[in-house]
């Protein structure tokens, strides 16, 4: 991950630890994960297991792990970043 924006120059970690929140952009996504994953089993099978549902969330989790590592940061940042617009109309910040 670059440390800046290689338009604007802003921070990607703005201070130590900052995307610790990140963490429940990311938990909120694997909720979502169970939700469907329950939804998509009870169309297919008559009798879901718990072992099953183990099974098949922890199977599309892992999957998707690097994607919702990537979404839930950059969903944390833009919370507290905002958007400025294409990188030829927007200053460069300056950075440490």
């Amino acid at each position: 991950m670059h440390r800046n924006c290689p338009c604007c120059g802003q921070a990607f970690e703005p201070e130590p630890g900052f995307y610790y929140g990140a963490m429940y952009v990311s938990f909120a996504f694997n909720v979502a994960i169970f939700i469907v994953s329950l939804f998509i089993l009870s169309q297919f099978v008559e009798k879901i297991t718990l072992a099953m549902m183990i099974g098949v969330v922890a199977v599309v989790v892992v999957g998707l792990l690097p994607v919702i590592f990537r979404w839930s940061r950059s969903l944390y940042i833009h919370i507290f970043v905002r958007y400025e617009g294409p990188c030829s109309e927007i200053p460069k910040k300056m950075h440490s």
